[in-house]
């Protein structure tokens, strides 16, 4: 039995680690490719190490590469996405809260078709919304700005934070809303001083999930941006797709990491607490 068992883990180990292998190769032919220069392109291939680290590629893709009709590199555009998604991902996830907050302990008439319109938000694709959302945009005078960008992934991101908090929202007890009505503490009140405290597993995982779709998105920036405002995904496919000369692939790779990183540290460092608070409201009580 024991001989089995341990046969097993060894299996279970073997495809764990070939599966690693199989999903961290292509980061490694990044990150390998990123620091090479470019003879060591021209002579070798993409699984060639690099003979000696060259930073040079780096440098280049962060204040020198072209992207398009500009040649000032990355360092704009990544400073256009931080603009970008810390004010949306802090207010969709503060109006997400206050919703759940509503739908669940200050219910009235129709909130469940309300909270029903909500969810159909979710499923909304991305390409339904441009036309009315340039509409918008344009009689707002937010068109091709940051602030434009900041308004469209706010409303496109209300519906996934108030369902994420409606759900969790609905753990509480509802005799704790009622015990502090009683003392007579006031709907904001209640809000502030008793749920807000206990909502950090559940505004982690908005804020994780609103940051990534916020930082990844390509279409909303490639439509609603102006050239001052992109962010770096849609940079990043301009520096990709622009040549003068030499296709440098090691600058190409050193700005896909540089776009990707900000997402990666994100999962690296609060990873952990996504699936804690998608279960934290299954479980409360």
């Amino acid at each position: 039995m024991a001989s089995k068992l341990s046969v097993g883990r060894v299996l279970i180990y073997i495809l764990l680690l070939a599966m690693a292998v199989y999903f961290l190769f292509p980061l490694y032919v990044m990150v390998s490719t990123s620091f090479k220069d470019i003879d060591t392109l021209r002579n070798g291939n993409l699984l060639t190490p690099p003979t000696s680290l060259s930073f040079a590629p780096w440098v280049k893709a962060w204040s020198g590469a072209c992207t398009g009709v500009r040649c000032d590199g990355m360092q704009p555009y990544f400073m256009n996405s931080v603009r970008m998604a810390i004010p949306a991902v802090l207010l969709s996830s503060i109006i997400g809260a206050f919703n759940g907050y509503v739908l669940t302990h200050w219910r009235f008439r129709g909130v469940d078709a309300l909270f029903t319109m909500l969810l159909v938000g979710c499923f909304i694709p991305f390409q339904a919304i441009l036309l009315p959302m340039a509409t918008m945009l344009g009689r707002l005078d937010l068109a091709n700005t940051t602030t434009g960008l900041v308004l469209v992934h706010v409303i496109y991101g209300i519906a996934f934070t108030t369902m994420f908090f409606r759900n969790f929202y609905v753990g509480v007890p509802g005799e704790l809303i009622k015990a502090a009505r009683i003392d007579g503490a006031g709907f904001f009140t209640i809000f502030v001083r008793i749920l807000l405290p206990i909502s950090l597993p559940i505004f982690m995982v908005c804020l994780i999930w609103q940051f990534t779709q916020i930082w990844n998105d390509f279409l909303f920036g490639v439509v609603f941006a102006g050239t001052d405002s992109m962010p770096i995904t849609v940079a990043l496919n301009n520096l990709v797709n622009t040549s003068t000369g030499v296709k440098e692939y090691n600058v190409d790779m050193a700005g896909a990491i540089i776009a990707a990183l900000p997402t990666l540290l994100v999962y690296i460092v609060a990873g952990r607490y996504f699936v804690r608070g998608l279960t934290a409201g299954a479980v409360k009580g």
